[in-house]
């Protein structure tokens, strides 16, 4: 039942003597959009069911047979909508994308949305930093600097078709490598990271001890320290004037550079006198050739051959240029591992000294076997693993005197880096990580005279 002001779509009368009403227009079809295409008449077969209905003459049972109709129209078919305009990805779908993005997994157009949502968002953009960062900890820190090895590769395969007139000896050629990775760290760094906090650590007695600089003056320390190897061969010393009076000692000369104006200089200054001094170094022992490797060179108590020095200043270059890559958050690599070897086979040859050193200065028990002119007496065999190593037989009760595997009574294994660290100062004797094995008293004398081949 419709209501009263409803249609149906058929003329409606109203009650005795009223108008039939009439409905109200219905709207232009083309205010409604595009006419449709016309769909073709249907075809009828003239053989079909005479109950049919064709669409053009009512049934004979419908009532309405012999009432006029309008025509209706076609139903009208609304057009096919248009594609609907790309929209921006919202702020929940971008932020969802973060963690693709920071591991570049994302499309073309994924990443161009990202980025310039993360101009625009500042809690994003602090989100995908910290993905970054966290994507960074997946892989390990490659270091930057050249293998210390090509310099020399070059050179050799240059020197096989052109021998140099003046070749640098191979015992300086550890240095020459130190010296010119710490240069390129130092080439690579900004004013503000040269006055970076760098903490200096070595071992005294039966304590370590520590020192606070900056990078500066770690490069002065260096400076002042190499200025023993220079004088001894004659080039000028860096302190001139200010340089102390009587046994040359590096602690001491240190500390003069420090409180001298040129300790306070910048980085440039720091940088460039350094890098001068070494050059002056090898380029003097390359001049002189084998004539200066045994020349003796001064560290206040105690003299050290001149291919000696050498290999001892290019183990605290690498050194100090670990503190410094440590203290601006810079990778470093080990020196190359004919290099090692040298280095580690010094500090193995100045053992029986310290041990002596440490005995003399109340620290270490006297020798419990007296040797004789020519006799080994007891021997620790010193095994270094890894990069760099070897075996090594020190004695034990006399200085001059050669260990020998047959009188060994015990034996230290540790591996290179955590030897050339005890070495360094850089770690306590108790905490070394050595395989132990034979007398523990042995063992503990030499492992701290290991740290206390370490200085300033």
């Amino acid at each position: 039942m419709n209501g009263p002001d409803q249609w149906d779509g058929r003329e409606v009368s109203g009650g005795p003597g009223e108008r039939p009403r009439i409905p109200a227009p219905r709207a232009a079809p083309e205010d409604r959009g595009p006419l449709p295409d016309i769909p073709p008449a249907p075809v009828t077969d003239p053989a079909g069911d005479a109950g049919a209905w064709d669409g053009d003459s009512p049934p004979h049972d419908d009532p309405r047979a012999d009432t006029p109709r309008e025509p209706e129209a076609e139903p009208l078919t609304d057009p096919a909508p248009a594609p609907a305009p790309l929209t921006a990805p919202t702020h929940r779908v971008l932020k969802s994308l973060l963690g693709a993005w920071a591991l570049s997994a994302c499309s073309a157009e994924e990443t161009a949305a990202v980025e310039e949502h993360l101009t625009d968002c500042a809690s994003c953009a602090d989100e995908a930093l910290r993905l970054r960062d966290a994507v960074g900890l997946l892989h390990p820190a490659d270091s930057l600097d050249l293998d210390p090895l090509l310099r020399s590769r070059v050179l050799e395969g240059c020197l096989g078709r052109r021998p140099a007139r003046i070749p640098v000896p191979d015992w300086a050629a550890p240095y020459d490598a130190e010296t010119a990775k710490l240069d390129a760290l130092l080439r690579d760094m900004g004013e503000a990271e040269w006055r970076a906090p760098v903490r200096l650590r070595w071992f005294e007695g039966e304590r370590p001890v520590e020192r606070e600089t900056t990078v500066a003056g770690v490069m002065g320390h260096l400076m002042a320290v190499d200025g023993l190897v220079a004088t001894a061969l004659g080039l000028p010393d860096p302190l001139g004037t200010a340089a102390p009076p009587g046994a040359p000692n590096p602690l001491i000369r240190t500390e003069t550079f420090w409180r001298s104006p040129d300790g306070e200089l910048g980085p440039t200054a720091a940088h460039g006198p350094w890098r001068d001094q070494s050059y002056s170094l090898i380029r003097q022992v390359s001049f002189a050739g084998g004539k200066v490797a045994e020349l003796a060179v001064p560290y206040g108590d105690f003299r050290l051959p001149l291919r000696d020095a050498f290999l001892d200043r290019a183990f605290e270059c690498w050194v100090h240029a670990g503190d410094i890559a440590e203290a601006v958050d810079y990778p470093y690599e080990a020196p190359a591992a004919a290099h090692l070897h040298r280095m580690v086979d010094l500090a193995a040859r100045l053992l029986p000294s310290a041990l002596a050193d440490r005995r003399r200065a109340g620290l270490a028990a006297p020798p419990q076997r007296l040797v004789e002119a020519g006799a080994p007496g007891r021997t620790l065999h010193l095994e270094v693993e890894g990069n760099g190593g070897g075996h090594w037989y020190i004695a034990l009760d006399s200085p001059a005197a050669l260990g020998t595997p047959d009188h060994t009574v015990a034996h230290i294994a540790l591996d290179s880096a955590e030897f050339c660290q005890l070495a360094a100062g850089h770690i306590l004797p108790e905490e070394a990580a050595a395989g132990q094995h034979g007398e523990r008293d042995a063992i503990r004398e030499v492992l701290f005279a290991t740290a206390s081949l370490s200085r300033l």
